[in-house]
């Protein structure tokens, strides 16, 4: 014979449940009290990318590298603040694709999905699109100011192919 339980101990387990629900859940996410703290957690990001990912170091070499050079040649604000944007959308992509690969890792484990592997493609994939258009627009504001400093002409004017 199984004994009956009472109307109020199957509430006070259902109640305990969702109080062990809730209690899980906010375990589990942590949400920052205060905007310092929602920094460091960005820093953390941050500093856990450039750590792992070899990509992510790669692009902000380049990055530098660029703004070095649009600084020597002198750049006016207006091609500065392009490459800027140029340079940290690619940055905000490769950080966004290392979050995909690692909520797909996480979901799937070891295991093999084909939905995961179109996952992770296409997340690398736009790093890729973005990356090409950054090293076009690169070469479009850096290219000219280049080559006049080099001292070489490749377009001639309307003024110089009328002499």
């Amino acid at each position: 014979m199984v004994p009956e339980i009472s109307n109020d101990s199957k509430r006070e387990v259902r109640d305990m449940s969702k109080t062990l629900q809730r209690a899980n859940k906010r375990s589990s996410w942590k949400i920052a009290k205060d905007l310092p703290t929602s920094f460091l957690y960005a820093a953390k990001g941050l500093k856990y990318a450039f750590s792992t990912q070899r990509n992510f170091r790669i692009h902000v070499g380049f990055a530098l590298g660029a703004f070095g050079l649009s600084f020597f040649l002198g750049l006016n604000k207006s091609d500065l603040a392009i490459m800027a944007l140029t340079a940290t959308s690619v940055l905000v992509v490769e950080l966004l694709n290392t979050a995909i690969e690692s909520v797909v890792d996480l979901a799937i484990g070891k295991r093999f999905h084909p939905l995961a592997q179109i996952a992770k493609d296409c997340s690398a994939g736009a790093v890729l699109v973005a990356s090409i258009s950054s090293v076009l627009i690169a070469v479009l504001l850096l290219f000219p100011p280049l080559l006049k400093q080099l001292g070489v002409c490749l377009l001639y004017t309307s003024d110089a192919a009328d002499e």
